[in-house]
């Protein structure tokens, strides 16, 4: 199991739902609830650029400074969802 979802990174055991859903219902255990579910993307045409600034956002609104925000999304382009070709 990944420690952090392989699309937003946020820690999944932080994930109030305990992580994203398969087709089969299963828990997936690479993507969290906010990013994933049934199997498949809940933003499907999210760009990097688009996940950073929408993480960003959802931080800010849970009191995180913008630039904290900023300097916790610059891994994202490195994690599965983004590295792996569609």
């Amino acid at each position: 199991m990944s420690k952090s979802c392989q699309s937003c990174a946020m820690p999944l055991k932080r994930d109030p739902e305990g992580g994203g859903t398969n087709t089969d219902g299963s828990k997936s255990t690479d993507y969290c609830s906010l990013c994933y579910k049934d199997g498949k993307f809940l933003q499907p045409d999210f760009t990097v650029k688009d996940m950073q600034d929408f993480c960003i956002e959802k931080m800010r609104e849970c009191g995180v400074p913008k630039f904290l925000g900023w300097l916790f999304t610059r891994g994202l382009p490195k994690l599965k969802r983004w590295s792996t070709p569609a």
